[in-house]
């Protein structure tokens, strides 16, 4: 389930899991997420791309707690998208 920053408590130091480049790749994440129940944090904020011309993009940062990280590995990677590791 998608969660606000205060649900995780100011204590617990989220763990980057995902980086969606693209809108489509997010909405998709997000349904993965949420059917498989876990609890998430996505945030918009910014990546550098390009090869020869690097410029600033904005992606969907998908954040989990720690004890959640595993389980969002392998449901990534079940749907054939690379997890940060």
């Amino acid at each position: 389930m998608r969660r606000e920053p205060d649900y995780f408590g100011e204590d617990v130091e989220l763990v980057l899991v995902y980086i969606a480049k693209k809108l489509k790749e997010a909405l998709a994440i997000e349904t993965l997420f949420t059917e498989s129940g876990l609890d998430y944090l996505v945030e918009p904020d910014t990546y550098s791309g390009g090869i020869i011309f690097r410029t600033e993009r904005t992606g969907a940062f998908f954040y989990v707690a720690p004890e959640n990280q595993t389980t969002a590995f392998a449901i990534l990677t079940r749907a054939n998208y690379t997890a940060l590791s």
